[in-house]
Parts: structure tokens; C-alpha cells; sequence
């Protein structure tokens, strides 16, 4: 019986000694082989990665400055298969990446895991205490990552890049998203011990004026601050080839640090959030009036400040409880003084199929075919079930939605002598005509009905400049309440300088400014300042001159 007991002590001891053999060799020997691997296919995946497409904005000279780069930061990683202590570890580390201990005495206790990201973007400061703490197990190496050099600043174009689940880089939002194919490239393979060359993604190079683009945002994040308001945004274009010079929105985020904001905070409203216009859209209504040949600028009617529809609505002019009934006006004195009333009549005189017509023909009601993600087009229905006070309100841009890109290529149609332009937003891009809207005879009339507006209320006007414009104070519906709050606006302003030979067609809008300010406070100023810039930047002539006894005058209108 005792060589069986001895047996089995042999068979214990042997079985055990094999354990411990196996355990050395994982723990020791084939832990540096897993290392070596983790190494070997962070540095593989590197080479076989192609290098991802820049993105370029221009000047005034077209010299393109970059504006989206690839740059090398120092990421921090561990292999915990080989921390021998997760917890001193997890201990160590945690004031230097600022990551929770009970998070990375998790991640570490993996002991099957070959890798965990700590820190993507890592710093000099953290690199160096990595480096002091000399802790086995613990990495830092090179990698490419995207930077945003113009941090916040059109944010909403750019977009960002990050990791899906996968690992595999993955463009989000603007035109990371919309080009993430083209920017990505092709990635190379390793077949066995050929690696196929990957291609680089193809850079973008816009038609962004990064001056431009940076006193937009600079004016309208004063005037968001100033009226307390919910946000702003302003769109520049060139209204002959459809080039966007600027297109900005606040509040905006740094896409370098885009984890720290929600996401609403990367939706671009520029072209994804259509609103009710106001009375801008009297412009609209006008230019299809007189295009059709069913009123003219001098077209006369009788202002009674008010006006009863379908017997149970009733439209005011917005300055009907201070100044009452206008009396006999014409239409440019409608543009002039923004009166609902004139631009019900203007749109009864057409008929609500010409009005449609026209409104579809302006580009509402579809979408542009700007290159950036997302973009909506708006909402026409209410027009479309035949109702008169739908229309009647229609006129004035109320009960329609459109997006500001939609609006500013409306007026540039105009500045453009009728002719719709496609949206452009690439440099290398050849301008693209969508359709002629209205004659030039007409544009050329609603031209000057807009420039006397600018003249009769000053607040735009530019010394020796004409200056086509129009406000726009719109109502707002809440959730949950009916009908419109009148407490609860959005001012817009859309004009373009100089009116006789327009370079810029500048679009303004303040969501919501605290104490339900008109138009004229708040956008208007704002379309001025910006105006003014975008004159003296391309040093454009002055267009205004005025013949008095036989000598040529320069007409200077108060700011």
C-alpha cells in the first residue's frame, strides 16, 4: 500500500512542479512575448495607416492657411498582463491622468488584457511623472492625432474626428464627417511579409476667409453676450459664384476638446435648423409680385394697419398700436416700414399658386446640396393647404421655415441680378448656377426698394455706400403653448454691399435676445460692423456719389 501513497505524492509533486513551470513561463517568458506583440502591432498599425487629409482655409489672396492638421501627441497606455500590483498601481497613476482609482484598479486587473488607453493626448507634464515612476507595464509612445489650430472657431464646419468601438478613426460632424471617406485615404494591408503601402485621404481646401470668419464670430458673440440671447449666427457669401467667405455660429465648441460639450452643441444651424424668417421674407413676396407682373414698386393701396381673414384671424402691422393706419402707401414704402398688411396685399395680387411658385423657385422648400452633413429644407405644408390666412401670413415669413443658408442665397440671387447660385464651399470648385429666379429687371428693382429702406431707417447705412437690407422680427411657438410667443423672438437681418455692383451678401441672426428687442437694436448693427469690415478688407470703392451744382459729392447717411 505505500508505493500507492508514494505514487500519488510523485504525481502531485509533478503535476504541481508542471503548474508553476507553466505559470513562470506565462508570467515571464511569455509575457514578454505578449508585450513585444502589443508593440509590434501598434507600430504595424501605424505604417499600414495612411496619413489622413488636411484641411485648408484661404485669404483674400486665396493663400491657404491651415486650419485642420495632423500632429504627434504622446499616448499613454498599459499592458496590464503586466502589473504585478494593480492596486499601487492604479494608486501611482491616478493624480497624474486624473482618472478615478477604483476605474484603473478595474482596467489593470485584467490579467488576459494586452492593452488599456489611460491617456490619448498627454501632455509634457504627465509624460515626465510617467517617465519618473518608472512602473513596468506602463508605456508612452508617439501617435498621430488630429488639432484643430483655430480651436473654437468654425468648429461647426470642421467637425472632429474620434475612435468608434473598433478603434478605427471615424470622422463626426462637419466636414470630417460628410468627407471622411475622401480624408481618410486607403488603409494598407501586412500580408505575411509584404505591407501593401496605404494612401494618404485628400486634403479640402475651402473658400473660408479665415479673417472673415473670425470678425463674424467676434460680432456676433458680442451680441449674444449683450442681448443675453440663446445664440447667434452669421453667414458671409459671394453672391456671383455662391462662395460661403464665413459661416459662423455661437455658441460654439473646441473640437480639440470635444468631449467636454453635449451634443447639441456640434449641430451646425447654419443649415440644420430651419426657423420662421419673418418679415425678411417680404422681399421674397415682392420680388414674385413684380417678377409675375401683378404689382410694381410704385403699386399703391390703402393701410388700414389691420387686416380680417377667414373671419376669425385678424394680421396687424407690428407698429399698428403706436402709429395706426398708413393710409394710401405703395410697396416700396411696405419694404421700407416692414408692414404685414402691404405684404398680404402684395401676395393677393399674385394668387397663392404664383406666390408658391415663386417661394420654390427662391430654393425654399429643398435643400441646397451644400457639402456639409445634416442639411434640411425646411418646411413649406402650410402654404400648401390652401387656406387664405396661411398664405397671407406666408408673405410676411410666418408659418414657413427656412434655414439661413436657404435665406442668404436668396438675396445673393437678387444681388446677383436673379440668378441662384449654388452654395459652394470648396476653392477649387467652379461655381455652379442652380436657376434663373427673377429678371434682372426685377432684381434691379427690388435692388432699390431695399436701398431706400436702408436710407428711410438708417441704422444700416454706410457713408458713401449703397446698401441694400431688410430686418426681420420673428415670433416663436413654445412647446406645449398655443400660438405664437411674443415674448419669444428671432431677429434676422439679410443685406448686401455695395448695391450697385454687390461683392458680399451678409446674413445676421439673434435667437431670442432678452427683452424682445425689433431687429433694428440688435442684427442690424451687427450687419453694419461686418459690412464695414468686409468693405474696407477688400478696399471696395465707394459706389455713392450725388451731382449738386455741377459737382460730384460724396452723400454721407449717420451711422
Amino acid at each position: 500500500m505505500k508505493w500507492r501513497v508514494w505514487l500519488v505524492r510523485l504525481i502531485f509533486v509533478l503535476s504541481f512542479g508542471g503548474l508553476v513551470a507553466n505559470l513562470y513561463f506565462v508570467q515571464v517568458n511569455k509575457r514578454t512575448i505578449l508585450v513585444r506583440k502589443v508593440e509590434a502591432q501598434m507600430e504595424t498599425r501605424g505604417f499600414i495607416e495612411p496619413i489622413r487629409g488636411l484641411i485648408y482655409a484661404t485669404d483674400k489672396n486665396n493663400a491657404p492657411t491651415p486650419a485642420v492638421l495632423n500632429k504627434e501627441y504622446s499616448v499613454i497606455y498599459a499592458v496590464p498582463i503586466e502589473l504585478s500590483d494593480p492596486q499601487e498601481a492604479a494608486q501611482m497613476i491616478s493624480p497624474i491622468i486624473n482618472k478615478d482609482i477604483t476605474t484603473l484598479v478595474k482596467a489593470f486587473s485584467k490579467s488576459k488584457s494586452q492593452y488599456a488607453l489611460l491617456v490619448e493626448k498627454a501632455d509634457n507634464d504627465q509624460v515626465q511623472k510617467i517617465k519618473d515612476l518608472n512602473l513596468k507595464g506602463i508605456y508612452i509612445k508617439n501617435k498621430i492625432f488630429r488639432s484643430y489650430p483655430f480651436g473654437t472657431m468654425a468648429a461647426h464646419i470642421f467637425g472632429f474626428i474620434s475612435s468608434g468601438d473598433d478603434g478605427q478613426v471615424i470622422g463626426r460632424y462637419g466636414l470630417e464627417s460628410f468627407f471622411d471617406k475622401e480624408l481618410r485615404g486607403q488603409e494598407g494591408e501586412r500580408q505575411g511579409d509584404v505591407t501593401i503601402t496605404p494612401q494618404d485621404g485628400k486634403s479640402l481646401y475651402l473658400t473660408l476667409d479665415r479673417a472673415i470668419q473670425n470678425e463674424a464670430e467676434k460680432i456676433i458673440d458680442s451680441i449674444n453676450k449683450e442681448w443675453h440671447a440663446d445664440g447667434a449666427t452669421m453667414i458671409v457669401q459671394e453672391p456671383s459664384t455662391g462662395k460661403i467667405l464665413a459661416m459662423a455660429t455661437v455658441p460654439t465648441f473646441d473640437p480639440n476638446e470635444y468631449k467636454k460639450y453635449e451634443l447639441k452643441d456640434f449641430l451646425n444651424p447654419a443649415v440644420q435648423l430651419p426657423y420662421e424668417p419673418g418679415s425678411v421674407f417680404k422681399v421674397i413676396t415682392m420680388s414674385a409680385g413684380i417678377d409675375a407682373g401683378k404689382i410694381t414698386p410704385q403699386t399703391t393701396y390703402n393701410d388700414t394697419g389691420f387686416l380680417k381673414l377667414d373671419k376669425q384671424w385678424t394680421i396687424y402691422n407690428w407698429d399698428y398700436t403706436t402709429h395706426g393706419a398708413w393710409g394710401k402707401i405703395n410697396m416700396t414704402n411696405v419694404i421700407e416700414h416692414s408692414l404685414n398688411v402691404g405684404a398680404v396685399f402684395a401676395q393677393r395680387q399674385m394668387g397663392n399658386n404664383i406666390f408658391t411658385e415663386y417661394v420654390k423657385k427662391f430654393g425654399f422648400g429643398t435643400k441646397t446640396g451644400i457639402e456639409l452633413p445634416g442639411e434640411l429644407a425646411g418646411d413649406l405644408r402650410n402654404i400648401e393647404k390652401g387656406y387664405a390666412s396661411n398664405y397671407a401670413t406666408a408673405s410676411y415669413g410666418q408659418g414657413i421655415t427656412a434655414t439661413p443658408i436657404q435665406l442668404v442665397g436668396s438675396f445673393s440671387a437678387i444681388a446677383n441680378g436673379g440668378v441662384l447660385m449654388k452654395p459652394v464651399i470648396f476653392s477649387d470648385q467652379k461655381p455652379e448656377i442652380i436657376r434663373r429666379v427673377i429678371s434682372q429687371e426685377t432684381a434691379k428693382k427690388i435692388t432699390d426698394m431695399m436701398v431706400s429702406a436702408v436710407d428711410v431707417n438708417k441704422v444700416a447705412a454706410i457713408p458713401q455706400y449703397n446698401v441694400a437690407g431688410k430686418t426681420g422680427t420673428a415670433f416663436t411657438t413654445r412647446y406645449n403653448v398655443k400660438g405664437y410667443d411674443e415674448s419669444n423672438l428671432i431677429n434676422t437681418y439679410i443685406g448686401f454691399a455695395p448695391a450697385t455692383n454687390p461683392k458680399f451678401t451678409v446674413f445676421v441672426k439673434l435667437n431670442h435676445p432678452e427683452g424682445t428687442p425689433l431687429a433694428g437694436q440688435t442684427v442690424v448693427p451687427a450687419f453694419r460692423d461686418m459690412s464695414a469690415f468686409l468693405l474696407n478688407y477688400y478696399n471696395i470703392s465707394p459706389d455713392r456719389v450725388d451731382v449738386a451744382k455741377g459737382a460730384q459729392t460724396n452723400k454721407l447717411f449717420p451711422l
